[in-house]
């Protein structure tokens, strides 16, 4: 193949690793690379976790001067009222899953949402957005040590084990990224087709 018809890989803005690693598996099966930039940009407080991916994706697209795919997800409890929502990566560092479980004590409602949003931008141009969600439940106690942050507490509505407790091809068979990921590939896709 020609390098010119090459379809090129794409910039993945992230310092997670096990981010990464899961975007290059989700990613694969559509014939698609991934590289990382280690610089997301600067991640404003917003009420949504898309406000978040779109103000991340300018600053990571202008600092790799090429476009970027930037995520940002969220943990929505709710019976907290959605919290952690867009600060789960904060409230992660600071308090843990232990404190999660602590702040669900005694709720007969453990039901929950992870949601991943993407944003890819170019330099100077708006993002283009796509979003991915999963329901399921907080477990009473952590579970697994696959995954990373809440992982361990999540039980998604289509099965038994948390995200914890699943490989990263099972999960990505069911997560919120796997979602988001699969909408960005088939745009992806039609945009840069070989």
């Amino acid at each position: 193949m020609p390098a010119s018809s090459k379809r090129p890989s794409v910039v993945f803005a992230t310092s997670n690793r096990g981010k990464l690693e899961e975007a290059r598996a989700i990613l694969k099966p559509f014939g698609i690379e991934v590289e990382q930039f280690d610089g997301k940009g600067i991640e404003i407080q917003a009420d949504t976790n898309l406000e978040v991916a779109e103000h991340a994706s300018r600053g990571a697209s202008a600092a790799a001067g090429r476009a970027v795919l930037v995520e940002d997800a969220g943990l929505y409890v709710d019976t907290l009222s959605g919290f952690p929502g867009p600060y789960s990566a904060y409230v992660f560092k600071t308090v843990g899953v232990d404190g999660l479980l602590r702040l669900l004590a005694g709720s007969s409602s453990r039901r929950a949402r992870f949601v991943s949003s993407l944003a890819f931008c170019e330099p100077g141009a708006e993002p283009t957005t796509f979003e991915g969600t999963v329901s399921g439940t907080i477990a009473t106690r952590p579970r697994g040590s696959m995954g990373f942050g809440f992982d361990p507490v999540f039980v998604p509505r289509a099965g038994s084990r948390t995200f914890g407790e699943l490989t990263v091809e099972e999960k990505c068979g069911v997560s919120h990224r796997a979602a988001s990921m699969k909408r960005f590939a088939k745009w992806y896709l039609a945009k840069f087709p070989r």
